[in-house]
């Protein structure tokens, strides 16, 4: 199961005990840091239930709890007052409290008697490798995973051109019942397909993926990943020099009371250095209102996908409450990235944070989006490739040559 706490970290393990108290023992546990960048694997945890934001559960132990509970009330019916001088209760109910929720999910190559994770590539059925193609081709099982990215082909065009039959692998499939994946897979070959890069795609984070594997491995499950292209790479096709670019930040969506802003402190270091910051914005996909949640009612909202213009509001807000000015919307020049690698579709935009923010939201394309803020250190030639994609150019030179003393003929 996956338990998120209120400071954004979570843990994935399997449930020991769980009181009426919601205080939770996991183990077997992959915990992840807030922010997605670091994760650690512990023995067992113990989580207080007053620190717990949500949980996930597989459905069908879901089920095993209903069907245990009415089993214990049948058979508490049969024998109340069966204890002298007392109620008596006759047989223990061994109830579990579970409150179903939607967490921030997490953001995945087969050898035979093994499993992995394969890269399909960033936009259609033709961009999966040839050995990635090969392989799929040989394994009985292969789940495509759906809930970290857009797919941008239909699922009956990636069975036809792979001649195969795909298994969708939704949120609750990937984070909570990772055993059904990786069932047989010590004598059969499983495969796993991700959009992108198995721990590089489009996907906020891929440590879901890392964790599948790293159950692969505990279980004597050997593996293979097959890489692929993913945003880490094609955001050079911004004009942007790989080499220059420092630490990788991801933005989850605000609410009214959680609005955390730790991917700032690494903005800024990443700044001190000239580097240049992908953002990668949030996705929302498979989540239920708080009245479903409560209600235990199994509605999930729209997918929800963080553009640009949303992306640029939190950052400036973080900025006005800060002040650090690493993210001066008039001085700072960022990169807006849509549907990378899928030709026409694909939209690349640049300005201050200012210019964005003003922009006419048709400018950035259909999701996904991604940002990039760009460093100090901007070399010459990035910046003459860059330019062209300037909504505003007359300001845009201004700040590249003022402020990022960056000379452009």
């Amino acid at each position: 199961m996956l338990v998120e706490l209120k400071n954004g970290e979570t843990f994935n393990g399997h449930l020991v005990n769980c009181d009426n108290f919601m205080n939770i023992t996991l183990r077997e546990v992959y915990q992840t840091s807030p922010e997605g960048d670091r994760f650690w694997k512990l023995r067992e945890c113990y989580i207080r239930g007053s620190t717990i934001k949500y949980l996930r559960v597989p459905e069908a132990l879901l089920e095993e709890v209903r069907e245990e509970q009415l089993k214990a009330r049948e058979a508490s019916k049969g024998t109340r007052g069966a204890v002298p001088g007392g109620r008596g209760r006759g047989a223990v109910q061994r109830v579990i409290p579970i409150l179903v929720v939607s967490g921030r999910g997490s953001r995945g190559g087969p050898v035979r008697g093994g499993r992995g994770g394969r890269g399909r590539g960033l936009c259609d059925e033709k961009d999966i490798s040839v050995k990635g193609l090969e392989t799929v081709k040989k394994s009985t099982r292969v789940y495509l995973e759906s809930y970290t990215s857009i797919l941008l082909v239909q699922k009956e065009r990636l069975e036809s051109f792979y001649g195969k039959e795909l298994i969708l692998a939704d949120r609750d499939m990937v984070e909570t019942a990772s055993d059904e994946i990786l069932r047989d897979a010590a004598t059969v070959d499983v495969s796993l397909l991700v959009v992108g890069d198995p721990f590089g795609g489009w996907h906020v984070r891929a440590t879901t993926h890392t964790d599948i594997l790293l159950r692969a491995r505990s279980l004597g499950i050997p593996y293979r990943v097959i890489h692929n292209a993913s945003i880490m790479s094609a955001v050079g096709t911004s004009g942007l020099q790989l080499y220059n670019f420092g630490q990788t930040v991801s933005i989850p969506f605000f609410t009214d009371n959680w609005k955390p802003d730790s991917w700032y402190n690494k903005i800024a270091e990443n700044s001190k250095l000239g580097m240049h910051t992908l953002v990668l914005l949030d996705i929302k996909v498979k989540e239920q209102s708080e009245e479903n949640l409560a209600r235990g009612r199994k509605i999930y909202e729209p997918p929800r996908y963080m553009t640009i213009p949303v992306a640029v509001a939190q950052l400036r807000e973080v900025e006005e409450t800060r002040q650090e000015g690493y993210l001066d919307p008039g001085k700072t020049i960022a990169v807006g990235l849509s549907r990378i690698g899928a030709g026409d579709d694909q939209r690349i935009v640049s300005g201050t944070l200012e210019d964005l923010h003003n922009a006419d939201i048709d400018v950035f394309g259909e999701p996904l989006h991604s940002m990039v803020i760009v460093g100090k250190r901007l070399h010459h030639l990035e910046a003459e490739y860059l330019r062209a994609y300037a909504i505003n150019k007359e300001n845009w030179n201004y700040v590249v040559e003022n402020v990022y003393q960056c000379k452009v003929e």
